[in-house]
């Protein structure tokens, strides 16, 4: 299943991927709401994947697969390979950091590039989109909590990165969180094999995408619809 967010910006309605076509899910369930915290909360991710219908083409703008996470986390230097390609050393423990609400972006919209923007760069992120709310979640449970996956660019302003004491500037401007135009649910065996062939040979800290450092408090509990993301160039 293949969960997608179509129509014009600030209308954008929820459907699903299929083959190339979509699945307008407005149309099979008017009160449905927009792929956000209510949907998950909602049960909507079940009631959707009960759906039968093949869609249709549709030519209008693909727009960001969720609506409005209440927190998008990120790993940094996750690899051995990019802290290499950066002249970074590799990190002790893992590098958090966040970006804002704003900087969420259609796969196909364009990027406004700020002035103090400087040297602007692009990583590929795996981001997982979480399905229900917990806190202390046990490592061996973090895949319960897991609604999706799908891909991002993390855009960099380094020039407002590294010229601050932290990276929230650079990160977080509008328009440098592009992702994929569609969130795979329901296939957690699939993304739980490339979470293993990637820690096996670039990986630098191997907890699961959910846990946090010796089990600790990454920032707060985890919301439906939040997004986590790690490197995975």
């Amino acid at each position: 299943m293949k969960l997608l967010r179509f129509g014009e910006k600030g209308k954008a309605k929820p459907g699903l991927w299929r083959d190339g076509k979509i699945v307008d899910l407005r149309k099979i369930f008017p009160e449905i709401p927009d792929i956000s915290e209510e949907f998950f909360r909602g049960g909507w991710l079940e009631k959707v994947a009960q759906v039968k219908d093949k869609g249709q083409k549709i030519d209008e703008r693909i727009a960001c697969p969720i609506h409005r996470p209440s927190k998008i986390i990120c790993l940094g230097l996750n690899y051995a390979e990019h802290s290499k390609e950066g002249s970074f050393e590799n990190p002790e423990k893992p590098v958090i950091f966040c970006k804002t609400q704003n900087a969420l972006n259609g796969p196909f919209d364009p990027i406004i590039l700020p002035k103090s923007s400087g040297q602007v760069d692009w990583e590929v992120e795996l981001t997982i989109v979480i399905a229900k709310e917990g806190k202390r979640i046990n490592r061996t449970d973090a895949f319960d909590y897991i609604a999706g996956f799908t891909v991002m660019n993390d855009v960099s302003g380094r020039e407002a990165q590294f010229s601050d004491s932290q990276w929230f500037r650079g990160k977080s401007f509008d328009g440098f969180v592009r992702q994929n135009p569609r969130t795979i649910g329901q296939q957690l065996n699939r993304l739980k094999q490339i979470m293993s062939d990637h820690r096996q040979h670039y990986i630098q800290f191997k907890h699961p995408g959910l846990t946090t450092h010796r089990h600790r408090h990454i920032i707060s509990d985890a919301i439906p619809e939040d997004v986590l993301a790690r490197f995975v160039r």
